[in-house]
């Protein structure tokens, strides 16, 4: 048995569970702040047998999708002047995924 968590934005979890929930996959649905930009993301968690792995990750990359953001740099007054904050495009979404064994399980 394998256990794989899915970090995808939050705009796209729906999508994912209810295309996971189409295919007959159980899934739990946590929220989780991400890391460099502060968005709001989901964590999926889903628990498969080892030969169900790939189209669980393939229907997880078919509903997350990346998209562009613009965001604001910050200001620069290494050299006695100020700058504005410069609006920088990033590319946001997608998935990470891990997949760890699962040395137990126990439904009780």
């Amino acid at each position: 048995m394998k256990l794989i968590f899915a970090i995808v934005n939050s705009d796209d979890a729906a999508a994912v569970t209810q295309s996971l929930s189409k295919e007959g996959f159980s899934s739990t649905r946590m929220a989780t702040t991400g890391g460099f930009l502060k968005m709001g993301n989901t964590t999926i968690l889903v628990g498969v047998d080892e030969e169900k792995v790939q189209q669980v990750i393939d229907i997880i990359k078919e509903e997350s999708q990346s998209r562009k953001v613009v965001i604001p740099t910050s200001t620069d007054i290494r050299f006695g002047g100020s700058m504005g904050a410069i609006p920088t495009q990033v590319t946001v979404g997608g998935a990470t995924i891990f997949v760890v064994d699962v040395d137990r399980f126990e439904h009780v």
